[in-house]
């Protein structure tokens, strides 16, 4: 890695006098890891709409995709097991991919308007059981697949990152004038491969994959 970040903790002594300079956690922090679900964890889990998972290959490059349904899609087979279900997506299947290198995945649940979000860990499998793939079927179509946790953690985590960044605060929004445009930034990276293609093209595929593909 460059230098460019300057001074840097590189190891566990490094770390160790941070810490001591930073402070330990809390008892409260300290025991609030659970490794199964109780009632409070499935109703949360229940009123998610969006997650955000975390893998990595067999050589530590690692990945973090969103999926996303209405509140409970993911679904709770029972204390200790999770089942994602795999809508369509751009089908590069990156997280997929790792978890067959590698089972260890981290699972961020939210719930809109909530700025305290419940973090699963555990390991997961990609499955293809039919009983769950028809339990979390949507309008009469199967998943293709989807991917098993088994809890190894779960516990809750503060809201401040959220209150720092506003999200849910719609006053400190951008206007829709300001935001990034999706199709411009996709066709200039894509371009920049040596693949010609207009913002109009992305933005019209982006479109039909909106209104005809979402399962």
């Amino acid at each position: 890695m460059s230098n460019i970040f300057g001074q840097r903790i590189e190891s566990i002594d490094d770390f160790n006098a941070l810490r001591s300079e930073l402070g330990q956690p809390s008892n409260v922090v300290s025991n609030k890891i659970i490794h199964s679900l109780d009632s409070y964890s499935k109703e949360f889990i229940g009123k998610s709409p969006f997650i955000v998972i975390a893998t990595s290959d067999d050589q530590g490059c690692c990945d973090s995709s969103p999926r996303g349904d209405s509140p409970g899609f993911v679904y709770v087979v029972d204390e200790k097991h999770l089942f994602i279900p795999e809508r369509p997506g751009n089908r590069r299947m990156d997280s997929i991919q790792n978890i067959l290198h590698n089972p260890h995945v981290g699972i961020i649940f939210i719930i809109p308007g909530m700025e305290e979000t419940f973090r699963v860990n555990g390991k997961a499998c990609i499955s293809r059981d039919e009983e769950l793939l028809s339990k979390t079927a949507v309008n009469g179509k199967l998943p293709a697949m989807g991917i098993g946790v088994e809890i190894e953690e779960c516990y809750m985590h503060c809201g401040k990152a959220f209150k720092r960044s506003n999200l849910w605060n719609a006053e400190k929004w951008l206007p829709e004038s300001e935001l990034p445009s999706a199709s411009k930034i996709i066709a200039a990276h894509v371009s920049s491969n040596k693949m010609q293609v207009t913002e109009e093209q992305i933005k019209s595929g982006l479109e039909d994959t909106y209104k005809n593909r979402l399962y």
